[in-house]
Parts: C-alpha cells; sequence; structure tokens
C-alpha cells in the first residue's frame, strides 16, 4: 500500500496519518533512527548512538558507530527520523542516507519558533528548518537565537497539544528529499520577551481603567 502515487517529493502530513498507514502494513521494515527512547512503536529496527539495547531488549536495536548508517540500499520500507536532522553538523550527507537505505519517510522537527522557546535548544540544535510549501521543498538554514528561551522540553510538550502546527513540521517524502540551504539575511537581533510582557500586561492595566 502506498501512502501516495506521486514520485520524488516532499510534503506536509500528520503523525497521526502516517502512524495509520504504518498500522496497515504489517510486513514493511521500519526503521526508527535517532529516537532515544522513545521509539516508534511499530519500529522494527531503533538505532540510536546511545547503547539502549538494554532498553530495547526485545526489539532490534543497532548502535549507531559511524556518520554511515550500518544498513544496506533500500533495506527499510520506510524511515522515521524525529527530531534529527536539527543536530546533525553534517545534514547533507545524513538526508543522503535516508534516501539510501529507504524509498520513503517521516521527519518531524521543530520550527524556529519551538527551537527559539526552549532552553535546551540553545545549544544542542545547528540548523533551522522551514518547509516551502510552493516548491515543496524543506529550507535549512544557520540557527538563530532571536530571544532568550522561556521554556523547559515539558513545558513545550504541553504546548505542543493544542498548537502542534506552530511548533511541529510533520513532514513525508517520498524517493528524494528536496531541500535547500538558505542563507540568513536578517539581523540577529534579539527581541526581549519581558519588555513584550510587560507591554501586553500594561495594555491590559490601561484597558480596565479606560
Amino acid at each position: 500500500m502506498n501512502i501516495i502515487q506521486d514520485n520524488n517529493l516532499i510534503k506536509r502530513t500528520s503523525k497521526k496519518y502516517i502512524q495509520s498507514v504504518l498500522s496497515k502494513n504489517k510486513s514493511w521494515k521500519i526503521l526508527d533512527i535517532g529516537c532515544g527512547y522513545s521509539a516508534n512503536e511499530l519500529a522494527t529496527t531503533i538505532c540510536d548512538v546511545q547503547d539502549l539495547s538494554k532498553y530495547y531488549k526485545d526489539r532490534n536495536f543497532i548502535k549507531l558507530e559511524k556518520k554511515q548508517l550500518p544498513f544496506d540500499d533500500n533495506q527499510f520500507d520506510f524511515v522515521i527520523a524525529s527530531h534529527v536532522l536539527e543536530h546533525v553538523e553534517e545534514y547533507k550527507f545524513f538526508i543522503s542516507e535516508l534516501e539510501r537505505i529507504s524509498k520513503k519517510g517521516y521527519i518531524e522537527l521543530p520550527t524556529k519558533l519551538e527551537d527559539n522557546l526552549v532552553f535546551e535548544n540553545k545549544n544542542d540544535h545547528i540548523w533551522h528548518m522551514d518547509f516551502d510549501d510552493v516548491n515543496l521543498r524543506l529550507l535549512i538554514s544557520k540557527r538563530l537565537q532571536h530571544f532568550e528561551p522561556i521554556l523547559t522540553v515539558s513545558m513545550m510538550h504541553k504546548l505542543r497539544e493544542n498548537f502542534k502546527s506552530s511548533f511541529i513540521l510533520e513532514l513525508y517524502w517520498e524517493n528524494k528529499i528536496d531541500y535547500e540551504f538558505v542563507e540568513n539575511t536578517q539581523d540577529s537581533q534579539k527581541y526581549s520577551l519581558i519588555m513584550m510582557f510587560r507591554k501586553f500586561f500594561s495594555k491590559k492595566i490601561r484597558s480596565i481603567f479606560n
């Protein structure tokens, strides 16, 4: 069963939809790479830089030792890479490796907004990700911090429940991951969230007495 019929594409999707497709294809070989302790329940193989073999003792776990993925060409029917690409310095090589080992997959990434809001992202992430809905292309740029982060990962998880599209990019790709590196032309001006909140509450207070 194919998710879509077009060739060489990348497009927006939803994790819920992808999960429903995977659940209907029990015979698929599915790789979840870089997932840490949160591997997809339908993944037949799990790969991570950490040795999590004891955690995944009842599943096929492979520890990643080199930048080249330890799998044969087209070994998998589907590959999942959730919150991985923004960490990878050699993103071009990593993307080519995903294309080598599978013909389709799911990529999940933080939006620029989430990336700026969360404390942990400030030092852990290298790239900002966006999506060109006209040309169907992943846009990659060097990460910039536009304001001081104010949220923890757990707080962001709660916000995602109601504002997921604002914080998460969910993408399906087939045959080829079309992407473009975009140079940052904007000044890395930092905005003060404290000043924003101060102006917001000041306006609210004034409206009470008007």
